[in-house]
């Protein structure tokens, strides 16, 4: 792994990469202040082919954006086989595990055929306490959280889709949607809320299906 500083990066081709990142892209739009505050607490890592990126039963409070290249997902630290999942340029990962304070449940690797693997990271501790509104904002905090429940509502869609039968299908449907007055506290304490609720739900499918269907990683949904 090489750890790149974003200052040598040309400022047009790191916002263009970020552009990518739905998370990045809005708070971009809506307060570059903000958008300085968490490229200051960011950093980006590049990988050769073949190499782990994050490892089954690590621990940290880094955020995850792929920039460029592809990642394997192994259910274990082994990877051996075929990988259970592929993530693509665009992809938040890393969250799952984050947002339970569990252990990482699977391993990603930098696909082997790819020249080059791009991660963008950003320490998740410059958020604070989840009510703090310095240095990053009720606003930021709020657009956090509403792409990563939208993100998560999403995935479990698709896993409902693919298995209507399952026990697990309709649970994510139980988790109340927030109905009240937006842009306010009281939001922000339900979506953080909904998406403990949804990780964990997620983490039950990766635990009924070995990582067949789920893993410590939430693709984008489409916009």
């Amino acid at each position: 792994m090489e750890i790149r500083p974003l200052q040598k990066f040309p400022r047009d081709k790191l916002e263009q990469l970020l552009l990518t990142v739905p998370f990045y892209k809005s708070i971009k739009q809506q307060d570059n202040w903000q958008f300085e505050i968490l490229l200051q607490h960011s950093r980006i890592a590049c990988f050769s082919p073949g190499e782990v990126v994050l490892q089954r039963g690590e621990r940290d409070q880094w955020l995850y954006f792929l920039l460029k290249g592809r990642l394997q997902v192994f259910p274990d630290e082994l990877c051996q086989g075929e990988p259970v999942n592929l993530i693509t340029p665009g992809e938040v990962f890393g969250d799952l595990a984050m947002l339970v304070g569990s252990e990482r449940t699977a391993t990603l690797i930098a696909d082997p055929s790819c020249r080059e693997v791009m991660v963008f990271a950003s320490d998740f501790r410059v958020f604070g306490d989840l009510e703090a509104i310095q240095p990053i904002s009720l606003q930021t905090k709020l657009t956090y959280y509403r792409n990563t429940v939208h993100n998560l509502r999403w995935k479990l869609e698709v896993y409902r889709s693919q298995n209507p039968q399952h026990s697990f299908a309709n649970k994510h449907r139980q988790v109340k949607l927030y109905t009240g007055v937006k842009g306010t506290l009281e939001e922000l304490r339900a979506l953080h809320a909904q998406a403990q609720a949804l990780a964990r739900l997620l983490l039950e499918w990766n635990g009924e299906f070995g990582n067949r269907v789920a893993t410590d990683a939430t693709a984008q949904a489409p916009d």
